[in-house]
């Protein structure tokens, strides 16, 4: 993914040498980067993932433009992380993920970010139809997907899923 600018936020590639980085330390990925990197980041959730993600992109390198971090562009700080899980699929599908660290909620990044990152997506070749999906319970993620014109499609145990198929 290329950097990709709004009015508060820059969208940058996570790299496989960043991620490796950021499980050594923060500073680690202080040092490469030149971001700062708030301590609760990356969220434990996330963390868990990295060696997954590691492994994955070291093997389909292409798959790794789908994948980035979230500066904070006039302080610039990793306030949170988002992609498209992948890339599109047979079927020009994807599916996006995002987090925002606790201390950056609440401010609209996320929603930014979001309306963002779908219209770079649907820029790309092969792309027909973007998904998301969150917990019912989930009240501000619910929020952000319908800023950014995702329409509910259903409903399974507590998860809500949600597509939008054009700008």
């Amino acid at each position: 993914m290329p950097y990709i600018k709004t009015d508060r936020l820059t969208l940058v590639t996570f790299t496989v040498e960043m991620m490796k980085a950021s499980l050594v330390s923060n500073r680690e990925l202080e040092k490469l980067t030149n971001f700062h990197v708030p301590s609760e980041y990356p969220m434990e959730v996330y963390k868990t993932l990295l060696p997954y993600k590691i492994d994955r992109f070291s093997q389909y390198p292409e798959e790794n433009e789908w994948e980035g971090i979230l500066l904070h562009t006039e302080d610039h700080v990793i306030i949170g992380d988002m992609g498209f899980k992948g890339g599109p699929d047979e079927n020009g599908e994807m599916d996006l993920g995002y987090s925002i660290l606790p201390s950056y909620q609440g401010n609209g990044y996320a929603t930014e970010m979001a309306m963002a990152i779908v219209q770079w997506g649907f820029q790309q070749p092969k792309v027909k139809k973007i998904t998301a999906s969150c917990s019912d319970q989930n009240h501000p993620s619910l929020r952000v997907l319908e800023k950014a014109g995702f329409k509910p499609t259903r409903k399974k145990n507590n998860e809500i899923y949600w597509v939008i198929d054009d700008l």
